[in-house]
């Protein structure tokens, strides 16, 4: 069901039914990335020009500027996850309608959550998963540890995040997150592929159109099975 799913979800982000939402996603991806960039940047450029490390020793402070942009980088990446979300959100409903429509055109079709309330939904979580994600780049230097955490971490809340803002377009959000804890291992198998594509340079910008699709399949697909229900997770 997963890979099938999967499968299904990347055929659906190069078709071209979906090809301009995708240039967008990618657009808005990388520009806010670019923003937060150009900002975290200043701020090294600021604090170095007040605190020089040697006068006499210049290399020093060429290493510092080095190692600071390499710094940059992996926060970047550690920002990923929430800047991933923040754009799922701008374009749920529009690439959503079009997966359901093209791949369960005899389904009905689901209801649009407001702009609002999916932007809220969007950027309330989008902090949540920042949060977290800076927690994880305390322990980035921290052998196995500081991966694993990432990993862990994303897979469960990409996979929360992206699921009940699919399954919102057929249900309330309560009943969304129930199902999700309902068929735990199956949206945090989708969360794992999520998490290891976000690590992929370049390929992860297409999380957001990815996951949209995935989790469109992956929903269609659960809400054919009896809803089991059990203690939250």
């Amino acid at each position: 069901m997963l890979l099938d799913s999967a499968a299904e979800a990347l055929r659906q982000t190069f078709s071209p039914p979906l090809r301009a939402i995708l240039w967008k996603s990618l657009g808005l991806t990388v520009g806010l990335l670019l923003l937060v960039g150009l900002g975290l940047t200043r701020l090294i450029q600021a604090f170095q020009a007040s605190h020089h490390i040697s006068t006499q020793y210049p290399i020093l402070d060429n290493l510092a500027y080095y190692l600071a942009g390499v710094g940059l980088v992996v926060v970047l990446a550690y920002l990923m996850p929430a800047v991933s979300i923040l754009v799922a959100g701008f374009f749920l409903d529009d690439a959503a309608e079009i997966v359901e429509r093209t791949d369960f055109p005899n389904d009905p079709p689901g209801r649009p959550m407001p702009f609002g309330t999916a932007m809220l939904y969007a950027v309330r979580f989008a902090g949540l998963t920042l949060l977290v994600n800076l927690a994880a780049l305390v322990i980035f230097f921290v052998p196995v540890i500081g991966i694993a955490a990432f990993f862990a971490a994303n897979a469960y809340l990409l996979s929360r995040e992206y699921f009940e803002m699919a399954a919102a377009r057929f249900r309330p959000l309560p009943e969304a997150a129930e199902m999700r804890r309902a068929f735990s291992v199956r949206t945090l198998g989708a969360g794992c592929l999520l998490a290891a594509l976000m690590v992929v340079p370049i390929l992860n910008l297409l999380t957001p159109l990815f996951g949209i699709a995935l989790m469109v399949h992956l929903h269609k697909r659960l809400g054919r099975r009896p809803l089991v229900t059990g203690p939250p997770r």
